[in-house]
C-alpha cells in the first residue's frame, strides 16, 4: 500500500494538519480544496484509519493522524534537507554558535531543527543553553549570546533586536474525551469559563493566557496552576479541568494513555509565535549566520 502514497499527498496532508482547515491548506499550497480533500481521503483509505476528526469549522488530528503526521513531517523535512545539502556543504564551516532557547521551545520545537542543521554542518559546535526569555534577551543584548529562540509574542521590548518568526501555532481548547464542553462544536471563552481551568505557568504562560481573557472581559475559573506539562496533561485527561494551549505542545493523550481532545475556539485567540532574535546591527559569526539562514529556510515563514 505504501507504494501508492505520493509526496504530493504527504504535503497536502501536512498542510491540512498544520492549518487545521482544508480550505487554508489549499490556499497555502495554491491548489483547490477538493485536491486536499481527495488526497486525505485516499490516504485514509490506504491506511485504513481516520487521520482527521471533522468539525463544523475545521479539522483536528486523531491519535493515528498525529502519529502519521510525525512520520510525514520527517519524510518531507529529510527531502528538503537533501535538496539543500550540496549548497550547505559547500561552505565547510567550522566554529561554534552561542545560542539559547526557552523551556517549551527547547522541548517541543527546536531539537529536530538543530539535528538537521548539525547533519549539514558537522564541524559546527552548538553551545546551547536553556534560559528564561528575559535572560535570553539580556544575554543577546550584552553579546553573551549570538542567537535566541523564544516565544516572540512574549517579547516586551523588541527595540534592541532583529527578529524573525519561525512558527505560528494556533491556540485551542484541550479537554478530556467526552467532556461536556466538547458538546459545543466551537466553544467560546464564555463557554470555557464555566468549567474548572488548568493553567500552565511555564514560559510566562499565565501572562500570555491573561491577555486574551482580559481582552474579552472574562475570568477563567482557575482550579490549578502548574509549571509541568505532563502534570497538566494528566489533569486535563482525567477530567479535572480544561485548558487552552498551542498546537506546538499538543499530544492527544496523557502519559497514562487517557485521551485529550482539541477544539477550535470561537473567539479570536492570538497565535503563539516562536522565532529568533539577535542584536540589532550586530555582525553574526559565520556559523551563527548559517544557522539563522538555515532556520529561516527550514521553517519557511
Amino acid at each position: 500500500m505504501a507504494k501508492d502514497v505520493s509526496l504530493r499527498q504527504l504535503r497536502y496532508f501536512a498542510a491540512a494538519a498544520e492549518t487545521g482547515q482544508f480550505s487554508m491548506a489549499a490556499a497555502k499550497l495554491f491548489v483547490s480544496q477538493s485536491a486536499i480533500t481527495n488526497a486525505i481521503l485516499l490516504l485514509e483509505h490506504r491506511l485504513g484509519v481516520k487521520l482527521f476528526a471533522r468539525h463544523p469549522h475545521g479539522v483536528s488530528l486523531t491519535a493515528e493522524g498525529h502519529s502519521f503526521h510525525q512520520h510525514a513531517r520527517h519524510i518531507l523535512d529529510s527531502l528538503q534537507d537533501a535538496l539543500r545539502e550540496p549548497r550547505f556543504r559547500a561552505s565547510h564551516l567550522d566554529g561554534s554558535i552561542r545560542i539559547a532557547a526557552s523551556y517549551t521551545v527547547l522541548g517541543y520545537f527546536l531539537p529536530p531543527l538543530l539535528a538537521r542543521f548539525r547533519a549539514n554542518f558537522p564541524g559546527v559546535e552548538l553551545d546551547l543553553h536553556d534560559m528564561a526569555r528575559r535572560d535570553i534577551e539580556s544575554a543577546v543584548d550584552s553579546g553573551e549570546l549570538e542567537l535566541g529562540v523564544v516565544i516572540l509574542s512574549n517579547v516586551e521590548a523588541p527595540e534592541p533586536f532583529e527578529q524573525h518568526v519561525l512558527m505560528r501555532s494556533r491556540r485551542q481548547l484541550w479537554a478530556a474525551g467526552g467532556h461536556p464542553v466538547l458538546a459545543t462544536p466551537y466553544p467560546s471563552l464564555a463557554d470555557i469559563s464555566a468549567h474548572p481551568y488548568i493553567l500552565l505557568t511555564v514560559d510566562e504562560g499565565e501572562e500570555s493566557n491573561r491577555r486574551y481573557w482580559v481582552a474579552r472581559g472574562i475570568e477563567p475559573d482557575i482550579a490549578f496552576r502548574t509549571n509541568g506539562m505532563e502534570a497538566l496533561r494528566g489533569l486535563v485527561a482525567h477530567g479535572f479541568g480544561v485548558t487552552i494551549l498551542s498546537d506546538m505542545v499538543y499530544r492527544p493523550w496523557s502519559l497514562e494513555g487517557k485521551k485529550i481532545e482539541a477544539r477550535p475556539i470561537l473567539d479570536a485567540i492570538p497565535y503563539l509565535e516562536v522565532g529568533m532574535l539577535w542584536k540589532r546591527e550586530a555582525r553574526l559569526g559565520a556559523p551563527a549566520e548559517a544557522l539563522r539562514q538555515f532556520l529561516i529556510q527550514a521553517c519557511g515563514i
